[in-house]
This record gives C-alpha cells, sequence and structure tokens, in this order.
C-alpha cells in the first residue's frame, strides 16, 4: 500500500527543530545565533544491517499490559500474517538475523494462543516476557527513537472511460514490470516528471479521476476504493514503483509558506483545488511513480494480505521483518494524555518509508481515517516480539 505506503507526513523530520540560543558570556555580552537541529529520521543503515537489537537487560523491556485491547481485529490481524508466511514464496526473506521464518510462525501462533486464555492483561504481560525475546528498532538516533506517521485509504469517485471531467488517469503496470528483491518495478531509473510529460504509460489507463492531485494521493496512500460514474464501487492496489527514492512533496509545499508547519494533507488538498494549475509544479519534485491495479476485497497492503485499521504497520523492508509482531509505544494518541501502546503486525512498506527509525500506521477508510492519519507525527518506540528458541520444539511442523 502503501507500498508504497506513504504519506505526506514522513519527513516532517526536518520540521521537528530544536533551536538551542547559546549566549556567551563576556565584557561584550556577544551574542551567537541560536542553532537549528534537526534529526535525520531517515538516516539509511549500512548494506547488511538490521533495525532491530536484542535487549539483553530486563529492565528494558517495557509494559506489555497496556497493549492488549481490542482483541478480535488483533487476532485478525495476526491471521493475515499467517496468511502471508503460508506462502512458499515468503521463506525467502529469512533469516532475519537470527530470526528464521520457522521461528516467526511459531512466534504468532504461540502469541494467539496466549490471547486465548483469557488471561488479564498483568498475566499476559508476565508470560510475554516469559516466553518471548523483545527486540527493539535502534532508531533513527542509535538510541531507539522512531518517527511514526499515519496512512489511510481515500475514497474518490472515478469512471472507467474519460470525459470532460474525468479525465486524469490512475495507470496500472507498465510492459516492461518485473519482480525483483525490492518488489515489482518498471520503467526503472525514469523518474515522475518524464513518465507523464513523455505520456510513456499511454494505453496503462485504470480509472480516470476528475482531480489531478487525487491522482497523486491515492499513489502515495497505495490504495482506494473508487466510487464509480456507473453507480459501482471498485478498489485499486499497490501494483508496483519505478523503483525510485520519495522525496516529499509536503516538505517543498511548507518551505515555500504555501501550507503551514503542521497542516497535512487535508490542506494540500485545498490549496490545489485553489491553485490546479501547480500540481505538476509540486508532485514532479518527487520522482517516484506507483503503479496501481484492481482489486477486489478490502485494501491491501505490500504482502498482498489485507490491511487491519491500527493494527498494520508500513517499514522499511530491507531492515524490519515482514508480518512479524511488534508493539508501537506513543507518548500519547487518539486524545489520550498517557502512553499508547498498540500491538501491530509489520504488513505493509511506504513509498515514503526507510530506514531503521520510521513507521508508518494505518488508519483505516475514508476521511474520518485520513484526517487522524494527518494529524499524526511522533517520536516513539517500536518492539518486536519473537518466541524464545528453546520454546520451539513445541511448534515443530506448525503451519499457519
Amino acid at each position: 500500500m502503501k507500498s508504497a505506503s506513504c504519506c505526506f507526513r514522513d519527513l516532517l523530520s526536518r520540521l521537528a527543530v530544536c533551536c538551542l540560543a547559546l549566549v556567551a558570556i563576556c565584557n561584550g555580552c556577544v551574542k551567537h545565533p541560536m542553532v537549528a537541529v534537526y534529526p535525520d529520521v531517515n538516516r539509511p543503515l549500512p548494506p547488511g544491517e538490521f533495525a532491530l537489537r536484542k535487549i539483553t537487560d530486563p529492565a528494558e523491556i517495557p509494559d506489555f499490559s497496556l497493549a492488549f485491547q481490542r482483541q478480535d481485529d488483533l487476532r485478525k490481524a495476526i491471521s493475515r500474517s499467517l496468511s502471508y508466511l503460508s506462502k512458499p514464496s515468503s521463506q525467502q526473506f529469512f533469516p532475519y538475523a537470527d530470526i528464521t521464518h520457522d521461528q516467526a510462525v511459531a512466534s504468532l501462533i504461540a502469541f494467539r494462543e496466549l490471547l486465548d486464555t483469557n488471561a488479564s492483561p498483568a498475566d499476559l504481560n508476565r508470560l510475554v516476557r516469559e516466553k518471548f525475546d523483545v527486540y527493539t528498532s535502534i532508531g533513527y538516533d542509535d538510541r531507539g527513537t522512531v518517527r511514526f506517521t499515519a496512512y489511510y485509504t481515500p475514497i474518490l469517485t472515478a469512471s472507467r472511460t474519460p470525459d470532460r471531467t474525468y479525465r486524469y488517469p490512475i495507470y496500472g503496470l507498465p510492459e516492461d514490470a518485473r519482480l525483483t528483491d525490492k518488489g515489482t518495478v518498471g520503467l526503472v531509473g525514469i523518474d515522475r516528471r518524464t513518465i507523464e510529460k513523455n505520456n510513456m504509460l499511454a494505453g496503462k489507463e485504470l480509472f480516470y479521476l476528475a482531480d489531478r492531485f487525487e491522482t497523486y494521493v491515492i499513489q502515495i496512500q497505495g490504495s482506494g476504493i473508487l466510487k464509480l460514474t456507473d453507480g459501482t464501487t471498485t478498489h485499486v492496489g499497490f501494483a508496483g514503483t519505478n523503483g525510485q527514492e520519495y522525496v516529499s512533496v509536503r516538505d517543498l509545499m511548507i518551505r515555500d509558506g504555501v501550507i503551514g508547519k503542521t497542516d497535512g494533507l487535508p490542506s494540500m488538498m485545498a490549496y490545489f483545488k485553489a491553485h490546479p494549475e501547480q500540481v505538476q509544479q509540486y508532485t514532479w519534485v518527487n520522482p517516484r511513480y506507483v503503479f496501481l491495479v484492481e482489486t477486489t476485497g478490502e485494501p491491501r497492503g505490500s504482502l498482498n494480505e489485507p490491511v487491519t485499521s491500527l493494527r498494520t504497520i508500513a517499514t522499511d523492508k530491507s531492515v524490519f521483518p515482514r508480518a512479524c509482531l511488534a508493539m508501537v509505544d506513543l507518548p500519547h494518541a487518539g486524545g489520550q494524555s498517557g502512553p499508547w501502546r498498540q500491538f501491530v503486525l509489520d504488513q505493509d512498506t511506504g513509498g515514503a518509508i526507510r530506514a531503521a527509525g520510521r513507521c508508518d500506521i494505518y488508519m483505516g477508510i475514508g476521511p474520518k481515517a485520513g484526517q487522524l492519519a494527518g494529524q499524526l507525527i511522533q517520536d516513539g518506540r517500536i518492539y518486536y516480539v519473537f518466541l524464545k528458541r528453546e520454546l520451539l520444539p513445541q511448534y515443530t511442523g506448525a503451519r499457519p
């Protein structure tokens, strides 16, 4: 779906400014200028390194008891991860560090069994600490800090055929599309500007939208629900990319002063409604292009499994383990005054989500989810749990 996943809030790190005013006290009382410090949340890991480190000090393991809420959708998300891991193709992405494919499967089955005990949150917390090893992302600062943003599935109107209103196409895969270790790619090395300017996807039109910027939004979110002019409804999902790195349009708009520093997608859409002639000027700064495909059923992530609201996350799949169980730990979210902890499944990939210090949370479908997605940008922690190796024999031969 992201897969693409996402997301216009991804590089707000450059706007999270820590200003240090240093005053040197001397006879002349010389004032030093304020220095802006921008954390590099997209700092890449060296080749071959992984985002997670195993926690060996029990004092560093978090309290999981607050994360055992709304277990029905958690079970659903676990089942979707197990469905992915049941596919032979999933085995090529393991081992992840020292985690084997069998251990990834057994971890989800064992965790689901804990949920089935109907134990109290306190007892579940104790059982997780007893039965599972806990890993944490090294984050963007090597101290575990992760920048969290969010994404969603928009609902848009569209037509299968062009007319004077519906004249902006979204496209399927090009002829040269192929599966690689980075996913499905096509028109590799050719940027968005060149693709659009030269109409290189002619003949691959899927649907037509009434708003040029909406064609960009549906790419960045990685999926969408389309209400068609013939009265029917269909879905589109992520199919592949041109292999280019994502560049934030939102950041450029903020630098240009056309939206505010705290503004998100709704403000961007409103601006382009008022200034449609500027859409290409801004979107062409992002070389990444996302190809879509018509789908049935629920929105799907890059693992080709349905995504679950508030349970699916998108990470960089070159450094994080696919389909595995994690816990998001944020200072606050959803209006809560205290910490927000939620078990999630790593089931998607974001177009703007790169490196160990970034994570996107899937908010769901429609305008309300879009509003929530536009509001989330926080630093927090993420922890992954894997069944201890000595317990694996109990699950030998276990199948999803």
